[in-house]
C-alpha cells in the first residue's frame, strides 16, 4: 500500500467532466484520455490523421467549460495564423461561450511581440517598436556591411541577414555566438556585424521576427519577476505541432511551462509527431519533443494511433518506412477503415514520361468521375515542378500550385528568363532594368535614373542609351565601368545565341553574369532550392532548337498559366503538403540522390537521411485512398542525362502492400549488379537484351542517345551516371556516329571510353561513347 508521502506526490486524477459535456462525445479512449488529464505535463504523441486538431481542441474547450482556468488565464501556441483562428472558432462552437478572453492563443511570434511591448524597456526600446519584415532586414544588414567597408557584393546582405536568424533561432545574441561560427563570413567579422545590425535596430526603435522571441529571453533571464508574473498569469500552457520548434520557441517554453515555484512540471501538454518533423532546415530540432519527458519528469505520454484519414495498405506502407527510423519515440497506427488498394510503385525512363503518365492517370480518374481537387502531385523539389506544369497546360489540365509561385513566376526564373530576353531584344526595357543590378554590380537607382532620362531624351532604348552614356560623362566611377562590363557580356552572348544551342546559351549566361553564383554564396535557406530551379530552367532550355522558340513557349505556357478553373489538381512540395489530406496522391521522382535528397544527407548524415524519411512517410500519410509512387531511371541535370536508381525509402516498403505498374526493362544491367538495398530484379534486363517490349517515347529517344547494350556503371547505391572509365571503345576514328544533343558528326580522337567529335553544326566537343550510336 502507497505510504502517505507516496500518496501525496501522485497526480491529481483526471478532471471529471460535466453532465453537459457534450464535446466529449464521439472521442476515442487515447483522445478522451488527453482531454481530460488536465493535471501536470502532457505529450500527446499523434500520429498522421489521428485527430490531434480535434483532440487538443476539446481540451481547450474542456478547461474552460470546467472552469479549471479562465480563457486569459491560458496560454496556446500555435505555428500559424489561420491554426490559431480555427481553434478559436472550434472552442466557440463546442462550448458555446465566448472566446474573446482569450487573448493568449496565438503563433510564437504574436505572444512574444505582446509580451515584448509589455517589457520593451528592458531591452531598451519603446512599446511603439516597428517589426521589420525580410525586405527591411535585407536593407539594414547591407547598410552595416556598408559602414564597416565590406564588400557587399563579395559578403552579400542576404548572406548575413541568413546567417543572423539562423543565430537567433538558437536563441543567441551577439555576445553568445561561438567564435568559430564566424569565421566562414567577412574574414571573421560576423559576431561584430550582428552586433552592430542589433544596435542599429535599437537606433530605430525596431526589431525583427527573431527578436519577438530572443528579447523575450533576455527579458526573462534579466527580470526573474517578470517571469514569475507569467508563471501566475497562465495556469494552463498548450503547444501545438511541438515537433517543429526551434531551439529560440524550446527555450521560451521552457521558461514559461512551469508551476508558480518556477518549478518544472507544470500544466503544460505539447501536441506533436516526431515523424512528422520535416523542417530541420529552417531550425526546427526533433530533439525537443524526444526529450519531452526528460524535459519535465513525471510526463504522461498518451499516444494518438487510430487514423480516421487512410486505408491500411497505406498505413502499412508509411508505417514500415518510417520503422526504419531510429530516433523516434514510436507508435503503430491502426485503422478500421476497408483495405483499399495497394500502394502502387511505377518505374519510367525519364522525368517527361514522369509527367506524361501521371497526367494520364489523372485524365483516366477525372473520366471515372473523380474531381480534379481531389488529386495532388506531391514532389521532393520545387524543380520537378516544371516537367507537370507544362505536361498539364498542354493536356489542358487546370492546376493549383501551393506554398510559392508557379515555376515560371518564381524569382529566380523571371530573374534568368529576362537575361535571355534581353539577348534575344535587346530593346526590352523592363528586362533591362530587372536585372542590371541583379546580381549587385554597382549600378543603382541613381545610375538607373540618369539612363532613363538619357534614353527618353534619344527616343531608344536602355542598352543604347547606356552605350551612348559610355561616351559622356554622366555616367561616372563604378556605374559607368558596370555598364561597360554588362553591355560586353550582352554582346558576346547574343553573338553566342547565334550557335549555342539554347540551353548551353542559358548556362553560360547565367554563369557569366554571376547570378549562379550570387545564389551560390547566398545564405538564404531557399538558395539550394531556387539553385536547382536554375538548373531544371537550363533542362528546359535545352528542349528547343532556338531561344526564340523557348521564350516563345514560356510566354503561352504563362498565358495559359493565367486561366483560372474550377476544379484544380494540386501541385506542390512535400514540405507544403503537411497538414493537408487528398484522395488520391501521386508521389514522383523518388530517386536515390533526389529522395532522399543527396544534399540533405551529405550536409547532416544520418540525422539528414532519417529527415529524408520523416518527408516520405509525411507523402504517404497525405493520401486517402489511393497513393502512387513514381521514379524514373533517367533525369536531366544542366542539360546533360544522368541515370539513378529507385530510392531506397521504396525497397523499405512491405511487399504485400505494394503493386508494382512498371514494365520490365528500365536497366540495361543485370539485376545481381543493383545495389544490395535493390529489390527491382522485375525491373531490369541482362546486358544482352534489346530492350524486350518496353518502347515507350522516352525509351525510343534515350536509345538515340546512349548504346542500350552498354549501360551505365552501378556503384554502391550511389548516382548513376554515363560510364567514363578507361575501356575500348566501340569507335574508330574518322567513324560518322549520332548524338541525340549534337546530332551528326565525325570521331576525331579516341581515349579509353571519351571521344572527340566533330560535330556538324556543333563543332569540336567531348562526348562520352555511351551517349553515342553509329550514324
Amino acid at each position: 500500500m502507497p505510504s502517505l508521502s507516496e500518496r501525496a506526490a501522485a497526480k491529481p486524477p483526471a478532471t471529471p467532466p460535466r453532465g453537459d459535456a457534450h464535446y466529449l462525445d464521439g472521442l476515442n479512449a487515447p483522445q478522451r484520455d488527453a482531454v481530460l488529464t488536465t493535471e501536470g505535463p502532457v505529450l500527446m504523441l499523434a500520429g498522421a490523421g489521428t485527430g490531434k486538431t480535434r483532440a487538443l481542441t476539446t481540451r481547450l474547450a474542456h478547461i474552460i467549460h470546467t472552469g479549471l482556468a479562465q480563457p486569459w488565464q491560458v496560454l496556446c501556441v500555435t505555428f500559424t495564423n489561420k491554426a490559431a483562428r480555427e481553434m478559436k472558432e472550434r472552442i466557440g462552437e463546442l462550448v458555446g461561450e465566448t472566446v474573446e478572453g482569450m487573448r493568449w492563443l496565438g503563433t510564437f511570434h504574436a505572444i512574444g511581440a505582446q509580451i515584448l511591448r509589455r517589457h520593451a524597456e528592458v531591452v531598451d526600446l519603446k512599446p511603439s517598436f516597428t517589426i521589420l519584415d525580410t525586405d527591411d532586414q535585407i536593407r539594414l544588414c547591407k547598410q552595416v556591411i556598408e559602414a564597416a567597408g565590406l564588400d557587399e557584393k563579395r559578403w552579400t546582405a542576404r548572406g548575413l541577414a541568413g546567417m543572423i536568424d539562423s543565430w537567433k533561432n538558437r536563441g543567441l545574441t551577439p555576445d553568445e555566438v561561438p567564435g568559430p561560427e564566424a569565421h566562414d563570413f567577412a574574414d571573421g567579422k560576423a559576431i561584430a556585424l550582428y552586433a552592430a545590425y542589433q544596435a542599429r535596430l535599437v537606433a530605430l526603435n525596431a526589431a525583427d521576427f527573431g527578436d519577438l522571441l530572443v528579447h523575450n529571453l533576455t527579458i526573462f533571464r534579466k527580470q526573474p519577476d517578470i517571469l514569475a508574473e507569467y508563471h501566475r498569469r497562465f495556469r494552463y500552457v498548450l503547444v501545438d505541432e511541438y515537433q517543429d520548434t526551434n531551439v529560440a520557441q524550446y527555450l521560451w517554453l521552457r521558461l514559461l511551462a512551469r508551476d508558480e515555484t518556477g518549478r518544472s512540471g507544470g500544466n503544460v501538454c505539447v501536441v506533436g509527431d516526431d515523424d512528422q518533423s520535416i523542417y530541420g532546415w529552417r531550425g526546427a530540432e526533433v530533439a525537443n519533443i524526444l526529450r519531452f519527458e526528460k524535459d519535465f519528469p513525471g510526463a504522461k505520454v498518451i499516444r494518438l494511433e487510430q487514423n480516421y484519414r487512410s486505408t491500411p495498405a497505406i498505413l502499412a506502407a508509411a508505417s514500415a518506412v518510417i520503422a526504419n527510423n531510429e530516433g523516434r519515440l514510436g507508435k503503430t497506427l491502426f485503422t478500421e477503415a476497408d483495405e483499399g488498394g495497394k500502394v502502387v510503385i511505377r518505374g519510367v525512363w525519364d522525368g517527361d514520361e514522369e509527367a506524361r503518365v501521371i497526367t494520364d492517370d489523372i485524365e483516366a480518374e477525372q473520366t471515372k468521375g473523380r474531381s480534379l481537387s481531389e488529386m495532388a502531385v506531391l514532389v521532393r523539389a520545387s524543380f520537378q515542378m516544371r516537367s507537370f506544369e507544362e505536361r498539364f497546360n498542354t493536356a489542358g489540365i487546370p492546376y493549383q500550385v501551393v506554398g510559392g509561385p508557379r515555376f515560371y513566376e518564381r524569382e529566380e526564373s523571371r530573374d534568368a528568363l529576362a537575361y535571355l530576353r534581353l539577348v534575344r531584344n535587346p530593346g526590352d526595357d523592363l528586362s533591362f532594368a530587372r536585372i542590371i543590378n541583379k546580381p549587385r554590380r554597382g549600378f543603382g537607382d541613381k545610375a538607373l535614373q540618369t539612363l532613363n532620362i538619357a534614353a527618353r531624351a534619344n527616343r531608344t532604348n536602355l542598352v543604347d542609351a547606356g552605350r551612348f552614356l559610355l561616351e559622356t560623362h554622366e555616367l561616372k566611377g563604378k556605374a559607368k565601368s558596370s555598364m561597360r562590363e554588362f553591355l560586353d557580356s550582352l554582346d558576346r552572348w547574343a553573338e553566342a545565341s547565334g550557335s549555342k544551342p539554347p540551353g548551353d546559351l542559358a548556362e553560360m549566361v547565367l554563369e557569366e553574369s554571376g547570378y549562379t553564383e550570387f545564389w551560390k554564396q547566398s545564405k538564404n535557406a531557399q538558395a539550394p532550392g531556387k539553385l536547382e530551379n536554375l538548373k531544371e530552367l537550363v533542362n528546359a532550355a535545352s528542349e528547343f532548337d532556338t531561344l526564340g522558340g523557348y521564350l516563345d513557349h514560356v510566354s503561352l505556357v504563362s498565358e495559359r498559366s493565367s486561366e483560372s478553373a474550377e476544379g484544380q489538381v494540386w501541385l506542390m512540395t512535400l514540405h507544403a503538403a503537411k497538414g493537408l489530406e487528398f484522395p488520391l496522391v501521386f508521389l514522383p521522382g523518388w530517386e536515390e540522390e533526389l529522395f532522399p535528397s543527396g544534399r540533405s544527407v551529405d550536409e547532416k548524415g544520418k540525422d539528414g537521411l532519417e529527415e529524408e524519411r520523416r518527408l516520405a512517410y509525411v507523402g504517404i500519410t497525405r493520401a486517402r485512398e489511393s497513393c502512387r509512387i513514381s521514379f524514373a531511371a533517367n533525369r536531366q541535370v544542366y542539360g546533360r542525362w544522368q541515370s539513378a536508381l529507385p530510392s531506397r525509402f521504396i525497397d523499405e516498403l512491405p511487399e504485400e502492400h505494394v503493386e508494382i505498374a512498371s514494365e520490365a526493362g528500365l536497366y540495361g544491367v543485370a539485376a545481381k549488379e543493383l545495389p544490395s538495398h535493390s529489390r527491382f530484379e522485375d525491373l531490369v534486363v541482362e546486358r544482352d537484351s534489346t530492350g524486350g517490349g518496353y518502347d515507350t517515347p522516352g525509351w525510343r529517344r534515350a536509345r538515340k542517345s546512349r548504346s542500350y547494350g552498354k549501360p551505365p556503371a552501378i556503384e554502391g547505391s550511389a548516382t548513376l551516371v554515363a560510364s567514363s572509365a578507361p575501356g575500348q571503345s566501340d569507335f574508330e576514328r574518322g567513324q560518322r556516329v549520332f548524338h541525340q544533343k549534337f546530332g551528326t558528326g565525325t570521331v576525331q580522337r579516341i581515349d579509353g571510353n571519351k571521344l572527340e567529335v566533330e560535330f556538324d553544326h556543333a563543332g569540336l566537343k567531348k562526348v562520352i561513347g555511351s551517349f553515342l550510336t553509329a550514324a
